[in-house]
């Protein structure tokens, strides 16, 4: 960029010498836009990638189109190539597009658009694309180029459109004229040729499109949910709530905010482009009209008529429309609620059967429901408002250029294919203009995607800042010599702040077996999450032994879609195991009778028992061999005699690992070394301490 900013400089400086000596003001004009340009490219260093891609393609088009202006006032243009000769409006016109991405980095909205969209083209690693032959290439590297390719195609379409624009002036005028030679010509060799030009374009364009969109779809989904999975923070989210749906953000909102963001920057860039192109058309039609009851022409009367028209347009559809955003979002907010209710109904679908819940369910589908059509109706109304507008601006936008035109046009001033060539550019000019006006109600959406997005990653740093356990941190888990784990003045609270566990010092002795007892709602489980590292509310230190691994059985067990292999070996890859130890494993735990099904997929956290879940989880631990193993009434829903076989399966096929049980059975007692009891404190809170068996038994 530094290098790229000198170059435009240089230009820049060549500009204004040339313009001073030869007194020419486009000239000058070029070289004072220059050395404002270079210096936003000097400062677009610091600017978030997205836009400096922008900054890099109009330094370099300045360069370029100014380098030719240049070439072609100094006489050292080729005659032959007249026709072709950029005039010095178009790179002051570059010039101020590549100044207005500098300027518009600083809006606190573009920020955060240009924040979340930047990481796809900063992504070094490598990735494979395939143009005529396969090859290798960084994922941000091919993401840039994609994105100028479109770019300059976008732009050669707005050159074709403008060029068609002299093509309707000359063919209608022909018609006018009744000149038949002009009239095959224009048809067969100016508008056949751009014509297809335009199509082969569109194709390419199209093909382009799609590939950059779906690679950085990927990108965004893949990153969102590794973030979200990262350090247990999806579990540290849904403790807090601080952000609902994330399934939706993930899927949903990555998508929108991907297809958005290009149907915005791309055809914002075609719309400014063709703004000004063919506002200089408007511009230069020798039409003049003068200020009633005096004799004050207006020079470009069409265009300041066209600017004026859709400037109040604009402000018009943005007071009727403006509603629209928070209803949008809420909108979204309500769909995916409803689709999450489903989605547990359909999870905990046994239960509900069980307990003859489906009325009670209904009712709070037809609640969820009824939340969506209330919201709903706000939006149609809100969409009635804003499309009464637009529609009643699109049929006037078709009479408008002629209502000015036809007195001209009727007392001589201009020809027939001026009167069409201006009404075309009047359209064009305030279709881009009104560019804002036709996507109001997907802008809307938009901003609710950025919305979404946005207080989904604040949500993952807050759970990141949660996840630090290092020595800095409120709750630290720090690695310590030895076997044993020992907790340091540990005070657990609930996500609402409220305390549940104080602790001065405790120590659970590393390959001992040991009974955490107390009653419902002490806190046994939340302890026991704070020493597995996935409870992130409170402060204290835990040290764990220095690179011990640990593993947490709950009560129910997480059993993933998909085959039994891979519900066996979770975490695991269904790979990591050979058959024989998988087989080994079901035997011990009574589960023989599903060997031969290590290949079914099915939903097995319905398929199978409670108890068979919790014995197909005890089965994993046996592959694992975990140095820490934590129970968290993880065999209550197994008979006493079963209970004692896979506590004795447990100590016999794992006798160095140290094992960690919550339990209410009294059966439990004799299973392990020793006990700590969760102890009620005047304040509310539960203290852990270590009791003699003698004692609890």
């Amino acid at each position: 960029m530094r290098l790229l900013s000198i170059l435009v400089a240089a230009l820049a400086a060549v500009a204004l010498a040339i313009g001073l000596k030869t007194e020419a003001g486009g000239i000058m004009g070029l070289g004072a836009a220059g050395l404002i340009l270079a210096l936003a490219t000097w400062r677009a260093i610091t600017i978030a990638t997205f836009l400096r891609i922008f900054s890099t393609i109009f330094a370099v088009e300045y360069l370029v189109t100014g380098g030719a202006a240049l070439l072609a006032q100094s006489g050292f243009w080729p005659a032959s190539l007249a026709a072709l000769a950029p005039p010095s409006s178009l790179p002051i016109t570059i010039a101020v597009f590549g100044i207005t991405v500098y300027a518009i980095s600083f809006v606190p909205a573009i920020r955060r658009i240009a924040r979340i969209a930047s990481p796809y083209f900063e992504d070094p690693a490598p990735t494979t694309a395939t143009l005529l032959r396969p090859f290798r290439i960084a994922t941000g590297r091919l993401g840039i180029m994609m994105l100028i390719f479109l770019v300059v195609i976008n732009q050669l379409q707005v050159g074709i459109s403008l060029r068609l624009s002299f093509f309707n002036r000359d063919f209608y005028n022909a018609i006018q004229e009744k000149d038949a030679n002009s009239f095959w010509y224009q048809l067969i060799y100016v508008f056949s040729v751009w014509a297809a030009i335009a199509v082969i374009s569109s194709l390419i364009e199209m093909v382009a499109n799609y590939a950059l969109l779906i690679r950085w779809r990927r990108h965004m989904a893949e990153s969102f949910s590794a973030a979200w999975l990262r350090n247990a923070n999806h579990y540290r989210i849904a403790l807090a709530g601080t952000s609902d749906n994330p399934d939706q953000r993930i899927a949903e909102d990555t998508r929108s905010f991907v297809n958005q963001t290009y149907n915005y920057a791309l055809p914002l860039l075609t719309q400014v482009s063709t703004l000004v192109s063919f506002s200089i058309i408007l511009w230069s039609i020798p039409v003049a009209s003068t200020v009633p009851g005096t004799d004050i022409t207006v020079p470009g009367f069409i265009f300041w008529m066209a600017l004026i028209y859709s400037v109040a347009a604009t402000w018009i559809a943005h007071m009727i429309g403006r509603t629209l955003i928070p209803l949008e979002f809420e909108q979204e907010r309500r769909e995916a609620n409803f689709r999450f209710s489903l989605a547990r109904l359909r999870e905990y679908s046994e239960q509900i059967a069980l307990m003859r819940g489906e009325a009670t369910e209904q009712r709070h589908l037809s609640q969820r429901f009824g939340e969506i059509v209330t919201n709903f109706y706000r939006l149609i109304w809100a969409r009635v408002r804003l499309t009464t507008f637009t529609l009643s601006f699109a049929q006037a936008n078709v009479v408008v250029p002629y209502l000015l035109l036809a007195p001209h046009y009727f007392a001589g001033k201009i020809t027939l294919g001026i009167m069409t060539q201006v009404a075309t550019a009047f359209d064009r000019v305030q279709t881009a203009m009104s560019f804002f006006i036709d996507r109001y109600q997907t802008i809307a959406q938009y901003i609710a995607s950025i919305n979404r997005l946005t207080t989904f990653e604040a949500a993952i740093a807050q759970a990141d800042a949660q996840g630090v356990r290092g020595s800095a941190a409120a709750l630290a888990i720090t690695p310590a010599a030895g076997r044993d784990m020992a907790i340091d003045r540990l005070a657990l609270t609930l996500p609402n702040g409220a305390p549940i566990v104080n602790a001065s010092s405790l120590s659970l002795q590393g390959g001992r077996s040991t009974l955490v007892v107390g009653p419902s709602g002490s806190g046994k489980s939340t302890l026991f999450r704070a020493l597995s590292g996935a409870w992130p509310y409170g402060e204290g230190r835990i040290s764990t032994p220095q690179g011990a691994s640990t593993l947490l059985l709950p009560q129910r067990p997480y059993l993933p879609q998909g085959s039994l292999r891979a519900a066996l070996a979770y975490p695991a890859e269904p790979g990591a195991f050979q058959e024989a130890a998988l087989r080994d494993a079901l035997a011990k735990v009574k589960l023989p009778h599903l060997a031969d099904k290590l290949d079914e997929v099915d939903f097995w956290g319905q398929r199978l028992s409670g108890g068979e879940q919790q014995r197909l989880a005890v089965a994993r631990a046996l592959l694992a061999r975990p140095d820490w193993l934590f129970l968290d009434e993880a065999t209550a829903s197994l008979d006493e005699k079963l209970e004692n076989e896979i506590y004795a399966l447990i100590r016999q096929e794992l006798p160095l690992t140290t094992v960690v049980s919550i339990g209410h059975r009294s059966t439990l007692r004799e299973m392990h070394d020793d006990i700590i009891a969760m102890e009620p404190n005047g304040d509310g809170t539960f203290t852990p301490k270590a009791m003699a068996k003698a004692a609890g038994a």
